[in-house]
């Protein structure tokens, strides 16, 4: 995404959804989150590094974690990675699956874009795969993502071995 959406962020869809930056997330929360929303889809590059690596990351100032929480309970994440300016990456993406199919995955990715634009980067950008929902890459075409490369990779580490095509 070279430049900001025209449509304009989705609304909140209910009143008991907030969404909360983490400024600097405990291992433990981040691992939480990582794995309540990730492990439907094999998810497994983060859970390689040992707490000290994850914490660099996650506590660094230019990775934002916003939680996503409905009614008090977390219900997703999106983690904004600025440490390569003046693009912004979208690192991480999604709902823990108990709140699947209630419209806060475009709210939440909505939401994301309009945060990230709203720093003027470069360009937004994120990488997929088909590891991941069905209804990802649908979606982030639908909000104004184009794909740009394609590739395919044998993943060793997920709870099978597949071939896993990469857009980014």
């Amino acid at each position: 995404m070279h430049a900001r959406p025209v449509a304009p962020p989705k609304p909140r869809p209910r009143e008991t959804i907030t969404i909360v930056r983490a400024t600097s997330p405990t291992v433990s929360f981040y691992r939480y989150l990582y794995d309540a929303v990730g492990a439907p889809w094999s998810w497994v590059d983060r859970k390689k590094l040992d707490d000290q690596a994850l914490a660099a990351i996650v506590r660094d100032p230019r990775v934002e974690v916003h939680v996503l929480y409905d009614d008090g309970v977390p219900a997703g994440y999106v983690e904004l990675d600025l440490r390569s300016p003046p693009a912004i990456e979208l690192s991480y993406f999604g709902l823990i699956p108990d709140f699947i199919g209630q419209g806060l995955g475009s709210y939440l990715l909505t939401w994301a874009i309009d945060e990230a634009w709203s720093r003027e980067p470069s360009r937004f950008w994120l990488h997929t795969c088909t590891l991941d929902h069905p209804d990802a890459l649908p979606l982030y075409e639908r909000v104004g993502f184009v794909r740009y490369k394609e590739e395919i990779e044998m993943v060793d580490d997920a709870p099978f071995r597949a071939p896993r095509k990469s857009l980014g």
